[in-house]
């Protein structure tokens, strides 16, 4: 492999979760007086952290979301999650793979530490991973679109960022990992090619990317 780390995004690439968490914030955002699908959803908040959902409904109506906005968010995501949430078809075995090929590889999310976790342990990905292999873009000031999430957990996992490779499953991870210099591939299960702009490559199964990547 070229790469000396895999850097994993987490929702929707190695957690089924993107479909659940979206319903769940686009239920609430309109349940609280903005009018949200869950096409809109996707659009305007898939790959992102929560305060990108703060900043555009202030941004677009001059109103604040609720103090409890995000623990609310947080309570009926997980209870989402518990019921319904599944591990990404063939994430598993591409994990075995890179621990057999004797490839790094870690877990940087704009999900906080808690999402990451509550979804590894549902699924049994969190198997997979250690402590020290999972970023939260808790961990820095901005989460995606900008490049500090993906330049932190390459700087703690002692790679340059050019040696590195993102895989990704949205237009602002993309732009994040673009960003931050490192080749990056879209994985196309849920968001259209055409959505996914500047990627090193395209890829709509698991299976795909051993090869993709060597």
């Amino acid at each position: 492999m070229r790469y000396e780390l895999v850097i994993f995004d987490n929702d929707g690439v190695l957690v089924d979760s993107e479909p659940l968490a979206n319903t769940v914030l686009s239920g609430y955002l309109t349940e609280l007086g903005h009018p949200t699908s869950y096409e809109e959803s996707l659009r305007d908040y898939m790959g992102s952290a929560v305060h990108r959902v703060h900043d555009l409904v202030e941004e677009r109506t001059g109103q604040k979301l609720p103090e409890d906005f995000d623990s609310t968010l947080n309570t009926r995501t997980f209870a989402a999650f518990q019921q319904e949430l599944v591990a990404v078809d063939g994430a598993e075995e591409l994990l075995g793979k890179l621990v057999a090929d004797g490839v790094d590889y870690c877990v940087a999310s704009s999900g906080s530490h808690e999402r990451i976790r509550v979804g590894h342990r549902k699924t049994g990905i969190d198997q997979w991973f250690e402590e020290e292999w999972i970023f939260s873009s808790e961990d820095v000031g901005r989460g995606k679109p900008a490049p500090d999430l993906f330049l932190y957990a390459a700087e703690r996992m002692g790679v340059a960022p050019d040696r590195c490779v993102v895989i990704e499953d949205s237009p602002l991870g993309v732009e994040a990992a673009r960003a931050a210099g490192m080749d990056v591939y879209g994985f196309t299960s849920m968001m259209p090619a055409d959505r996914l702009v500047g990627v090193t490559g395209h890829f709509s199964d698991m299976a795909q990317l051993p090869e993709l990547l060597a």
